[in-house]
């Protein structure tokens, strides 16, 4: 497992490490809303790689302990994450700070995972 920022002096190296990924978990801060289309386009290019193409995602919508925090469903749609027909993907509300939502999102991935090996 690797924990990459998305600072935008980071991004170029995230692609070192794809080779025989099975899954991304993307981690998006529910209440900025004015990085959410750079995170959109973000997410959307990184998954075009061809070494992600069979990945599963999973995104955390973190900081719902936040007010004005954007929801799950919220978050998911300026994602775009509806346009993903071939791959396995959830979202997660989550707060990070409380432990909220990662036991539910790992999980789910972990099952996800298992499931694409057999």
């Amino acid at each position: 497992m690797w924990d990459l920022g998305g600072q935008t002096s980071i991004r170029p190296y995230w692609r070192c490490y794809y080779a025989n990924t099975a899954a991304v978990i993307f981690v998006v801060d529910s209440t900025d809303r004015d990085r959410l289309e750079t995170a959109r386009k973000e997410l959307h290019m990184m998954l075009k790689e061809d070494e992600l193409v069979d990945s599963a995602l999973l995104v955390f919508a973190n900081k719902q302990d936040q007010p004005g925090a954007l929801t799950a469903a919220e978050v998911s749609k300026a994602l775009g994450l509806v346009e993903l027909k071939d791959r396995s993907w959830s979202i997660v509300a989550s707060s990070a700070i409380k432990g909220e939502g990662l036991t539910e999102g790992l999980d789910w991935l972990i099952d996800v995972i298992k499931e694409e090996q057999m």
